[in-house]
Order: C-alpha cells, then sequence, then structure tokens
C-alpha cells in the first residue's frame, strides 16, 4: 500500500496541491486526471521519490517494491532488450550480474562457491529462473518481435524503446506500479494487451493518461487534481465525469428540492453500478458507489473550448479520388500502390502501427510531398483544412495570438479574432500571448482556431489528440461528431475513432484494407485478425 500525509508543493507563491491525504490500496487501479499544468506527473513523480514535497509524507508499506515507468528512451542505448526488461527489479538484476561475475572468474575460491550459493538461493526465492521467459512474454505481449530480444536498445526504433520501458516497470509483479502516460505511442493492439494485463493485475496501479477509453478500461478509482486538492472518486472516467456534470448542473439549480437532487443522483449511481459488473472488482465497487451521498461528489472547475467546424459550402458528391500512390523512402517502401474514394459523408479513421505510413499519405494529399508513383483529385466543391502532427513551423513567429491568427482570417477585426480564440480559452491578456512561447496543447488549439476559420468542408487530421487534455479531446471529439463534411484522422485514442469514424483505412505493406464498419467491429473482425496474423508472420521471416 502506498499513501499520502499533508503533501503540499509549493513553487514560489503558487500552490500546485495542498494537504493531500490519500490512500491507495491493492487491487485498485487509480487514474489521476486535471487541466493540463495541474500537477499529475509532478504527483507520481512524489510518489516515486523522484521530487521532494515542499511539505508531507509519503508511506509506503515497508518491503514492497515500486516500478515507474521511464521517461528517458536512451537511458538503456548500451543493454540488451531483454536486460533491460528484467532491470525493472533492480535487485533481481544485481543478483544476476553478481552471479555471473563470481562464475566467470578464472580462480573461483570457496568463497565465491559459498557467496555463489547464497545468491543461487536467492535468485530462485525472487523467481529468476523464470525472468527470462517473463520478460519475453511481456516484450511479445507489446508487440516486440522475438528477433529483438537480443539487440541493443540502441537498434530499436523510439517506439519500440516505449515499449521495452513499459515492459521493464510491469515486470516482476511489483506492488505498486505508477505509470505516467503508458500508452503514449503504442497501437491500438499494444493497447488493448495493456489493459487486458492491468485488469488481471492484483496490486496497486497509479496511472496517468488522456486516453478516455482506456481510463474506463482498467480505472476502479479517479483521482482529480482541481481547485489545488486532489480528489478520489469511486468509479472510472465515465462516472466522475458524469458525476462532476451531474454536481453542477445541481449547484446551479439552487431552487431544487434537496429530495429532488438525491433522487436524481440515486437514479444516475444506480446507473453506473449496473455497469459495474464490467470491472475486475465488481461487487465492491457496485457498494461503494450505491454508499455514495449528495456530499461526495463536486462539481469541476476546468473548462471545455468550444470546437465548432462549420463549412461554408456543402461538399458535391466527388470528395476524393486516389490512384495508385507509391512513396518510397531510405528505408523501405512507406506507401504501395494506394487506391480508393472518399465519398460524401464518410469519416475514414487511418489506423495502425505505423504513424510515419498515415503522416505520408497526408503530406502527400495536401501537396506537402509528392508521391513517386500515382496520382489524386480532390472534388471541385471540397476545401480542405489539415491539422499536422508536426506544427512547429506555425509558431517560429515574433507574433502575439491575435496577429498570429489575423494572418489566417478573411476578417481582420480585432473582435472577430478574439472571438475565436476565447472560443480556444483563449481571453483577455491570454490572447496577447506571444505564439513562439505556447505549450504543445496551446499550439492545438491555436490549429483548431485557425482550422475554424476557413469553413472547409473536409478536414484532415493526424494524431489531432496529441498534446491535449481530457476536456479539449472531448469538445474535439463532439465537434467532429457533429460536423456534416468528409474527416480523414489519425488517432490512437480508441474512444475517438470509435466514435467518429465510419470506415477504416490501414495501411499494410501489400496496400491497404478498407472497412466501412466501427472501429470496435474491426478489432474483433476474424478476417481482420487474420490478415494481421499473415502480415505478421511474413514480417518475421524477412526478419
Amino acid at each position: 500500500m502506498i499513501s499520502t500525509s499533508k503533501i503540499t508543493l509549493r513553487f514560489g507563491k503558487r500552490i500546485l496541491f495542498e494537504d493531500v491525504n490519500l490512500k491507495f490500496t491493492p487491487e485498485n487501479c487509480y487514474g489521476i486526471i486535471g487541466a493540463n499544468g495541474s500537477g499529475k506527473s509532478t504527483f507520481i513523480k512524489i510518489l516515486s521519490g523522484e521530487i521532494e514535497p515542499s511539505s508531507g509524507d509519503v508511506i509506503i508499506t515497508p518491503g514492497e517494491r515500486l516500478t515507474t515507468l521511464k521517461q528517458n528512451q536512451f537511458e538503456y542505448d548500451e543493454f540488451e532488450v531483454i536486460k533491460t526488461v528484467i532491470m525493472g527489479h533492480q535487485k533481481l538484476y544485481s543478483i544476476m550480474e553478481e552471479k555471473d561475475a563470481l562464475y566467470a572468474k578464472p580462480d573461483f575460491s570457496n568463497e565465491d562457491g559459498m557467496r555463489a550459493s547464497e545468491l543461487e538461493a536467492e535468485f530462485a526465492d525472487l523467481s529468476g529462473w523464470e525472468a527470462e521467459s517473463e520478460a519475453a512474454e511481456l516484450l511479445s505481449g507489446l508487440g516486440i518481435a522475438d528477433e529483438l530480444h537480443n539487440k541493443l536498445m540502441k537498434e530499436l526504433t523510439g517506439n519500440e524503446k516505449v515499449k521495452v520501458l513499459l515492459a521493464q516497470a510491469l515486470f516482476g509483479n511489483p506492488d505498486i506500479l505508477l505509470l505516467d502516460e503508458p500508452t503514449n505511442h503504442l497501437d491500438i493492439i499494444s493497447i488493448g494487451w495493456l489493459e487486458d494485463f492491468l485488469q488481471r493485475f492484483k496490486n496497486t496501479v497509479i496511472v496517468i493518461s488522456h486516453d478516455r477509453h482506456f481510463l474506463n478500461q482498467v480505472c476502479t478509482h479517479i483521482a482529480d487534481i482541481d481547485f489545488s486538492k486532489i480528489q478520489m472518486y469511486t468509479g472510472n472516467y465515465d462516472f466522475w465525469l458524469e458525476s462532476s456534470q451531474l454536481a453542477a448542473k445541481q449547484a446551479k439549480d439552487s431552487n431544487k428540492k434537496i429530495e429532488s437532487k438525491r433522487a436524481e443522483l440515486q437514479e444516475f449511481i444506480s446507473r453506473f453500478s449496473a455497469n459495474a459488473s464490467k470491472s475486475k472488482q465488481a461487487t465492491s465497487r457496485k457498494k461503494q458507489l450505491e454508499n455514495l451521498t449528495l456530499e461526495d461528489i463536486k462539481p469541476s472547475s476546468r473548462r471545455m473550448p468550444y470546437i465548432a467546424f462549420k463549412p461554408e459550402r456543402e461538399a458535391g458528391n466527388n470528395i476524393l479520388e486516389i490512384n495508385n500512390i507509391t512513396k518510397d523512402s531510405p528505408d523501405g517502401l512507406l506507401l504501395n500502390d494506394i487506391t480508393f474514394r472518399v465519398e460524401k459523408g464518410d469519416k475514414i479513421a487511418f489506423v495502425g502501427p505505423n504513424d510515419l505510413l498515415k503522416t505520408t499519405l497526408f503530406d502527400i494529399l495536401t501537396y506537402e510531398s509528392k508521391p513517386d508513383k500515382g496520382n489524386f483529385k480532390w472534388g471541385e466543391t471540397t476545401r480542405t483544412a489539415y491539422f499536422p502532427k508536426e506544427n512547429a513551423e506555425f509558431f517560429d513567429v515574433d507574433l502575439n495570438l491575435i496577429d498570429w491568427l489575423r494572418q489566417y482570417s478573411k476578417e481582420k477585426d480585432e473582435t472577430y479574432i478574439r472571438g475565436f480564440l476565447g472560443r480556444m480559452l483563449f481571453s483577455g491578456e491570454e490572447s496577447l500571448k506571444k505564439a513562439s512561447v505556447l505549450s504543445g496543447g496551446e499550439r492545438v488549439r491555436c490549429l483548431f482556431a485557425k482550422m475554424m476559420l476557413t469553413g472547409s468542408n473536409v478536414l484532415i487530421l493526424d494524431g489531432p489528440t496529441n498534446h491535449l487534455d481530457m476536456e479539449a479531446i472531448s469538445a474535439l471529439n463532439n465537434s467532429l461528431i457533429d460536423f456534416p463534411g468528409s474527416v480523414l484522422f489519425s488517432s490512437h485514442d480508441h474512444q475517438f475513432i470509435q466514435t467518429i469514424a465510419n470506415r477504416i483505412i490501414e495501411i499494410i505493406p501489400s496496400g491497404i484494407i478498407d472497412r466501412s464498419m466501427t472501429f470496435d467491429e474491426y478489432i474483433t473482425d476474424e478476417k481482420i485478425k487474420k490478415i494481421h496474423i499473415d502480415i505478421y508472420h511474413a514480417s518475421a521471416i524477412d526478419l
């Protein structure tokens, strides 16, 4: 078990959080949520001991082992992949290293033999004989091919390194597991594997994630950082969100009788309790929900941007036709003879583990690059707006946000420009910020304002949920559901894809898989699974 006693963290006059008293117990998964900059990652670092709080204590049950998801992809570059995973259990790894060093000595003495015997006993107690097979199983589950297990970390791609570091955190059944954005850079299949792993995990998990579907699948509790406090809620993310909205509604409706409010709360709790059967702690969680009182739920102070893409004109029936597009690179073929049509009303999610393929296709369709072969044609009535994954070049200017957005607007009036910035939560002095100093999330919101100004009827979005907090993700999600035009987008956010897309396209070595269906239907389709198995076997043969 891990708990906090009166944890306070101050930066100068700013209080990030104050007098935090929380208890995290085994067999529960706690999701840490809060607006960007609220201190989620900082709180995780305090729990792990990486950062000292201004006051207060972190208490861990003696003898329990805590692991964290490391963020430095280059820290283990000179180590083999399998050893990097085992290093997640530092005591076991140290025993293995000392044991191997002893046996390698040319002058192995009686004292060495006695020490080796002690190490062998400790090694067995820590399940050392199963270490390599467990590490290999974790790596395979996360999509790291067997052929990579004995390579050096520096030989892997960035995404592969992230998966190895995640396997390292999971290795050896830690008592307390701290995960900061574990789904970043994971493909949908790996995220699903991690969800299953954490649902079966019997110890304590504390996780930060912006993936709402992931939080709903794995979390039994939500710890919300708000008002410089951290408030614990029973239930998953959706329960926290709806209960917070209910609390705000009831607080606003001050004339409503208390009996009526309690009846509304009870109906809400009953509805969620019925769904608690999906949880790994179904019975206890249902009881906890049923014991909630009106005072247990509180409204959130966080604000949601207003995102609304409104086409100036309706597109005709001809949206986009792509014929035999091929694109090569020094590292191999990226796009292989891609052919498909975009129909009116299509909202297409481009999925798959390799983000570079999707970005390459989007860059071609927006004239940022040219194909080596093939062509495409947009319909005469289409107007496109593009959200690129890499956007730093847009903000490398010495302009405040009003002047920055004005350069993309036909209407130059300041009040008009401020209106769009205000929708993106840049009001008052915030709208006078320099574009060059914005955070990643602020840049994304500015680009949405830029896209909204265009009145486009076709939207192309490459990883638009990266860097956003969950309020902004929800706002974008809802806006794309309501958008009357066509959308081409990529994302690793399960709920985002499932609720927006009516068509799924996956780029594969031989071309594409193209299906008109929801994302949940796509990932459970047996024919699609067989195609993926065939692709994996072909890749293994090539290796």
